[in-house]
C-alpha cells in the first residue's frame, strides 16, 4: 500500500509540474482573491478587523475545490481507470497517494497565500508563524477530504457543480477550526483545543478513504 501510495502521489505531481495549471490559474486565483478581499475591506479594516483568518481559509477553500476537481479528473479518464483495474493497484494506496499529492499542491499553494494575507490583509508576521502548524493540519485534512469526495464524483458529468456541493458541508468544520486556531495566534494566544477537531477530522477522513475509496471508485 505505502509503495502504491508514493508512486501515485510521484504521478499527480508530475502531472501538475508539467501542466502548471496550479501555478498559473490556481495559484493567481487566490491571490487576486485575497487582494480583493483586502480591497473591499480597506487598509485600516484590513489591519484592524481580525478577518485575515477568515478570508484566508475561505479562499483556501476555494482553492481546494480547483485542485480536488484537477486531482479527480486525472482518474476520471477510461484509461487511467482500466490501468488501475488491470494492474490490480490497491484502492487505499491510490487514495493515500492521491491525497499525499493534493496535500503537497495545498501546502505550496497555502504558504504563498499565508504570504499574500500578510500582505494584503495585513496579518501579523508573527501570528502566521505561529499558526504555521496548525494550518498545515488543516490543509493536510482539506486534502484527504478533497480526495474522497472527489471520489464520489469521478464518474458524474456535472463533477464541476455537484463536487461543491457535496464538499462544502464537509469542508464546514475544518474552516472553523482552522480560522479560530489562526484567529488565537493572531490574538497573541496558543492554537488551543480547535487543533483536536482538526487532527480529529484529519484521522476520520483518511480512514474513510482507505476504506471507500475503491467501492466509490467502482460505483
Amino acid at each position: 500500500m505505502i509503495r502504491v501510495a508514493g508512486r501515485v502521489a510521484r504521478k499527480d505531481l508530475l502531472i501538475e509540474w508539467r501542466s502548471r495549471v496550479l501555478l498559473w490559474q490556481v495559484v493567481p486565483f487566490g491571490a487576486m482573491a485575497l487582494l480583493l478581499a483586502g480591497l473591499a475591506l480597506g487598509p485600516t479594516r484590513a489591519g484592524s478587523s481580525g478577518a485575515g483568518p477568515g478570508l484566508y481559509y475561505l479562499v483556501m477553500v476555494l482553492v481546494t475545490l480547483l485542485a480536488a476537481q484537477r486531482s479527480a479528473q486525472v482518474e476520471r479518464g477510461a484509461g487511467t481507470r482500466a490501468s488501475v483495474a488491470t494492474l490490480g493497484l490497491d484502492p487505499a494506496g491510490v487514495f493515500l497517494g492521491k491525497a499525499l499529492a493534493l496535500c503537497v499542491e495545498l501546502w505550496a499553494i497555502g504558504l504563498v497565500l499565508g504570504a499574500g494575507t500578510v500582505l494584503f490583509l495585513h496579518t501579523a508576521l508573527r501570528a502566521a508563524l505561529v499558526a504555521s502548524p496548525s494550518i498545515a493540519a488543516t490543509l493536510a485534512a482539506l486534502a484527504a477530504a478533497g480526495t474522497l469526495y472527489g471520489a464520489l464524483t469521478t464518474g458524474d458529468g456535472s463533477a464541476a457543480t455537484l463536487l461543491p456541493v457535496l464538499a462544502l458541508p464537509g469542508f464546514s468544520p475544518l474552516l472553523i477550526a482552522g480560522e479560530r486556531s489562526f484567529s488565537a495566534a493572531a490574538a497573541g494566544g496558543a492554537t488551543g483545543s480547535w487543533w483536536v477537531i482538526t487532527l480529529v477530522a484529519l484521522v476520520v477522513y483518511l480512514a474513510a478513504g482507505v476504506v471507500l475509496y475503491g467501492v466509490l471508485e467502482d460505483a
